[in-house]
């Protein structure tokens, strides 16, 4: 399989260029609007075939790059069956695959940071979004979020994937590119919670600032990354 970690600088998102290395054709997760010149770049460079983009969920800091590829590529765009996002492609349920040749992933609906929030899966890693960060997890206080259901998309869902699985997530703030569930299991400091209650309590009291595109990204990405007019 050929794997890239593309990052952007200005909303520090991580986009995952996925391919197989026989078939050629690629998947790209968490496009950024501003990039798509440089995954076109890329694509053209690998000799690659883009087949299939993905959002984790409506992203809040950043606009997607979903409809630009979809015009560019011709590419099936895909969320989460939860979106509200009318634009994509494909909408898809939980435990349900997304395939192209040589490249598998299952979704896996982890709702708390939004409630279209999803995570993907493959044999030996999976692709967080903003539920699972490392050293961190994803914001609970907009866009449907709950503190509840996110503790249960951690604790009884992503947690539960054998511990070297390779953690990779929408966003690093730090320099992080990479972790594992057992890591993050023993060294993220909001997952060392007693209870539900207590993690719940730790997310409620965060009193973070808005994201600074909200207000233009969420409507732009309800469109797959055409601003409202």
């Amino acid at each position: 399989m050929i794997f890239r970690q593309l990052f952007e600088r200005v909303s520090s998102t991580y986009t995952y260029l996925l391919a197989g290395e026989t078939s050629r054709e690629a998947l790209l997760i968490d496009p950024v609007k501003e990039d798509v010149p440089r995954y076109l770049q890329l694509l053209k460079e690998l000799e690659l075939r883009l087949v299939v983009g993905v959002d984790t969920h409506v992203h809040a800091d950043h606009v997607t790059g979903l409809g630009d590829l979809r015009d560019e590529t011709h590419c099936t765009t895909i969320m989460g069956e939860q979106s509200r996002a009318e634009c994509v492609t494909r909408k898809v349920a939980d435990g349900e695959l997304i395939k192209v040749a040589g490249v598998e992933l299952r979704a896996l609906y982890t709702p708390g940071h939004t409630d279209d929030s999803y995570s993907f899966v493959m044999s030996d890693r999976v692709f967080t979004g903003d539920t699972l960060l490392i050293r961190g997890t994803g914001r609970t206080d907009f866009q449907n979020g709950d503190s509840h259901a996110q503790y249960d998309s951690l604790f009884n869902k992503l947690l539960k994937l054998p511990s070297d699985t390779l953690v990779y997530p929408a966003h690093d703030y730090k320099g992080w590119t990479v972790s594992t569930i057992g890591e993050e299991l023993a060294h993220n400091p909001r997952l060392q919670v007693a209870s539900e209650p207590e993690y719940v309590e730790l997310m409620n009291n965060l009193r973070l600032a808005d994201p600074k595109q909200m207000d233009v990204a969420v409507p732009a990405n309800l469109a797959c990354g055409t601003p409202a007019r």
